[in-house]
């Protein structure tokens, strides 16, 4: 069997790897770069800056509590380059782990005529097919509104913007904010409607108050028109860098007329992958689901397996989101109303561990709060701000997707002191 795959991101890469471990031909068509938007211009660019924020907060911290004296002189643009040197590093292992197993890669734009796909002037026929374009940045109907930046662009800066005005109101939006805010841009964040409202306003509040102090955050603003550098809206004039981050648009163009697309561009999928065509498939963030990286490796298995006649059906129950700021803010949905009667919300501070420890005379140690059904043991409403909630809800989406509950945790090892506050959490609802 002939498998084309087009797009060398997360879901891509991953299904054409695995397929071609299970012996089948496949061909991997990339664009530009493998790794797709998480390794060349999101979440691995924002773990690199987040590593300068996060010692930049904790050098101020130090200093603030007198234990040690920290100067440092800062630049934007060493910082930038150092980011793309790791990233071509990350990209050369990716480029030479899918080679190592077999896989014809190529590089190139590619379309499909015919029930074929054309690439370098290269006809490449296929019997399955796996669409994995991913995304790119959207574009709100704003007059000027593309003389703004989007997260294409932060690499590419030759220095750190004096004055920082965020379009947004997301989790994007939200890093992006705390980044440049703890580098030392004044920083305004203007958003549509309310800030961060995937979480309840209890939650999006402590976020604004504690982890974005120094953020302005200007909530219900309409925008009336973008200039270089400037911007006018219902709440007035502002100025500075525009950088727009209202999320994103699935890159579907290859596809259309071929397969059925959803409102916003999504490529429509069922629970195989599976597009209206029976021999096309997609996967990631082409399809507008959740997003993230896991997610689309996840996809990409699944598409590969029943694109071989491995049925399978995508699981997306107990998918956490984080949130990555000087702490963490991991989350399971945003449930947190008693609505059953056997419905009970709790709440503990974090404890003191490993990245809180000097925050604890401030009493920053960040929470956890909790909403289960205390008669069948599940979890309505699950969420985390501290320095390992990231890793704690790995473990725990595992554990609830197993179809545990919180009964079980009688049989739990807290690594000390990382995931106390989960575990004390829990023991409290006995």
């Amino acid at each position: 069997m002939q498998i084309v795959i087009i797009g060398g991101g997360p879901a891509g890469r991953t299904s054409a790897i695995e397929l071609a471990k299970l012996g089948e031909n496949v061909t991997l068509i990339e664009a530009k770069h493998v790794g797709g938007t998480c390794l060349n211009e999101g979440c691995m660019m924002i773990n690199g800056l987040s590593e300068i924020a996060r010692f930049i907060e904790d050098s101020e911290n130090y200093n603030k509590l007198g234990i040690l004296n920290i100067k440092y002189n800062f630049e934007y643009e060493p910082i930038a380059a150092g980011i793309k040197k790791t990233l071509n590093i990350f990209r050369s292992i990716n480029e030479n782990e899918i080679l190592e197993n077999n896989v014809n890669l190529i590089y190139g734009e590619a379309t499909i005529v015919d029930d074929k796909v054309k690439i370098n002037d290269e006809i490449i026929e296929y019997d399955k097919l796996l669409i994995s374009t991913g995304a790119k940045p959207k574009y709100p109907p704003i007059k000027g509104i593309h003389s703004a930046l989007t997260y294409k662009d932060i690499l590419s800066m030759k220095k750190l913007p004096e004055k920082l005005i965020i379009i947004g109101s997301g989790i994007m939006a939200t890093e992006f904010s705390w980044i440049f805010s703890s580098m030392g841009s004044e920083v305004k964040m203007l958003c549509r409607s309310n800030f961060l409202n995937i979480l309840n306003k209890k939650h999006s509040n402590y976020i604004k108050n504690h982890l974005l102090k120094k953020v302005e955050i200007i909530e219900n603003v309409n925008i009336n028109e973008i200039h270089e550098n400037k911007i006018t809206t219902n709440k007035g004039e502002f100025e500075g860098v525009i950088l727009l981050a209202t999320g994103t648009k699935p890159n579907s163009e290859i596809i259309e007329g071929i397969v059925e697309l959803g409102d916003n561009g999504e490529i429509l999928v069922n629970n195989h992958m599976q597009t209206s065509k029976k021999n096309i498939y997609a996967a990631g963030d082409v399809i507008g689901g959740i997003g993230g990286t896991p997610i689309a490796r996840m996809e990409g298995i699944v598409a590969g397996h029943n694109m071989i006649g491995i049925e399978e059906e995508v699981d997306y129950d107990y998918i956490h989101k984080t949130i990555s700021l000087n702490y963490d803010v991991s989350f399971f949905d945003s449930d947190f109303d008693c609505d059953g009667e056997d419905d009970f919300s709790i709440s503990v501070p974090n404890s003191a561990g490993t990245g809180s420890f000097w925050r604890v005379i401030a009493g920053e140690t960040g929470f956890t709060d909790l909403n289960v059904n205390l008669y069948s043991g599940k979890i309505n409403g699950l969420i985390s701000v501290g320095p390992s909630a990231r890793y704690v809800f790995s473990y725990l989406s595992m554990f609830l997707r197993l179809n545990h509950d919180i009964y079980d945790y009688d049989k739990f090892i807290e690594a000390h002191p990382s995931t106390d506050t989960v575990y004390r959490l829990m023991r409290l609802l006995k």
